[in-house]
């Protein structure tokens, strides 16, 4: 059975068009105010919003992320937390598919079944955890195949990847997420050097849309590889767009309007 971000995957395949996929922390400024800016996501018409769990050693994370980390921590945001919040959101009927963006230390904490059954109870739809290598997934794969409506693991593959792309992809659901340049997030635009023929090959051994995210701003930093790509995912743009208005919902719907405006080329 399909879930949200199948779903959604599917849908834009049928009409050819990209996805955009944005990233949030969780708890930024306050959790009144993230359900309030997945709703304007929503209604901007966003394909995937990616929910960050804040953790006090995010090894993927740039400054940005890290600093909004940090704070959310500071206010008191915690995954239980964030489980009322996603309940919240979906009681509200809201339907756009969310991936959790965390650590795996966090699940392990909180219980790996417990967590598996709790993303389910609540309408988590995805998981990105980029410290969790492919090798030491079992665990927690087993935990989520046995309950029904839990998320789906998303698999992230980087330009060092290479001859592991095609297990890694074999029996992954979803989207891949593919890093477009070494370090962390939050980088300028300055992808990989051999970024088209590393995209290429995850293409090949992909059943799944391709998507590609690290030092995306704008639609035009993706346009010269979208005749491989399927989407794009801002992060740490997003989050200083998100500081700058103020946290401003308007703001955000028109960035998100413009941003798929032009990586389809409407």
């Amino acid at each position: 059975m399909m879930n949200r971000i199948e779903e959604k995957m599917a849908a834009l395949k049928q009409c050819g068009k990209k996805a955009f996929i944005t990233y949030m922390t969780a708890g930024l400024p306050d959790l009144e105010k993230t359900k309030e800016l997945v709703f304007a996501q929503e209604q901007a018409g966003i394909d995937v919003i990616e929910l960050g769990i804040p953790f006090s050693d995010p090894v993927a994370d740039g400054p940005v992320i890290q600093n909004a980390s940090y704070e959310s921590i500071q206010n008191g945001t915690t995954l239980v937390k964030v489980f009322s919040l996603m309940q919240e959101i979906r009681k509200s009927g809201s339907n756009v598919p969310i991936v959790f963006m965390m650590y795996y230390n966090t699940v392990f904490h909180y219980g790996i079944k417990d967590f598996a059954e709790q993303c389910a109870s609540c309408g988590v739809d995805g998981l990105i955890i980029p410290d969790l290598p492919y090798e030491e997934q079992q665990e927690l794969q087993e935990a989520l195949n046995e309950k029904e409506g839990a998320p789906i693991l998303i698999q992230l593959v980087s330009p060092v990847s290479k001859q592991r792309i095609p297990m890694i992809l074999e029996h992954a659901r979803g989207f891949v997420y593919c890093v477009s340049q070494m370090g962390v997030t939050g980088g300028s635009a300055q992808f990989h050097k051999n970024i088209r023929e590393y995209l290429s090959e995850v293409k090949k051994a992909a059943n799944i849309p391709v998507m590609m995210g690290f030092g995306i701003r704008t639609a035009d930093d993706v346009k010269p590889l979208s005749d491989i790509i399927d989407g794009a995912v801002v992060g740490s743009h997003f989050i200083n767009l998100l500081r700058k208005s103020n946290y401003d919902s308007g703001e955000v719907q028109k960035y998100i309007k413009e941003f798929k405006m032009q990586l389809n080329m409407e």
